[in-house]
């Protein structure tokens, strides 16, 4: 799994159906990001009950991925951190992150926490109230993880694998499990 891009977003105001609000979702590539114990140095997170924290420290989602939601979404302008990543990776599956498995990534050293539920940020960012809805049903939901070692990321770095956790659910198995208990 290779690092394709690294993200941050400035605190935006967007009115959305009529009401304004702060969001950080509207992120951009960087050339490095610096992942702290309880998110990312300089990532604007507003809404600290559903991002960043010792759990959601840093959010990784998969390059693979982008294929399909462009194929629904062709007339957006599209980039990395268009799903308020952190960091885009390449051949980075659901199905193979086990909740707890600890990569070392740059120079920090990170563990699987838990899946992203998504929320009408994400609506705001694609331009759709139905965006939502559709991720959920994608099950392309990317990943949250915890920072054991803080450190600098770049693009081109490599998760290498330190510890696998095949006796814990897989992100895929907690979406599905989540998905199906609504």
């Amino acid at each position: 799994m290779k690092v394709i891009s690294t993200n941050i977003g400035e605190r935006k105001k967007i009115t959305w159906k009529g009401v304004l609000f702060d969001t950080g979702i509207f992120k951009s590539p960087v050339t490095s990001i610096f992942l702290g114990k309880e998110d990312v140095e300089e990532d604007q997170v507003i809404d600290r009950e559903c991002h960043g924290g010792a759990s959601k420290a840093v959010y990784m989602y998969s390059l693979d991925h982008y294929e399909f939601w462009k194929a629904q979404y062709p007339e957006l302008d599209w980039q990395y951190g268009m799903f308020g990543e952190n960091i885009t990776v390449e051949d980075f599956q659901e199905t193979e992150l086990h909740i707890g498995d600890v990569f070392k990534i740059g120079t920090a050293k990170v563990a699987v926490s838990e899946h992203r539920e998504p929320c009408s940020k994400l609506g705001m960012r694609f331009n759709d109230g139905g965006m939502v809805k559709k991720f959920w049903k994608s099950s392309k939901c990317g990943a949250y993880f915890s920072v054991i070692t803080p450190g600098e990321v770049k693009p081109g770095d490599q998760l290498q694998l330190l510890e696998k956790h095949v006796e814990n659910k897989t992100i895929a198995q907690v979406y599905q499990d989540l998905k199906e208990s609504l």
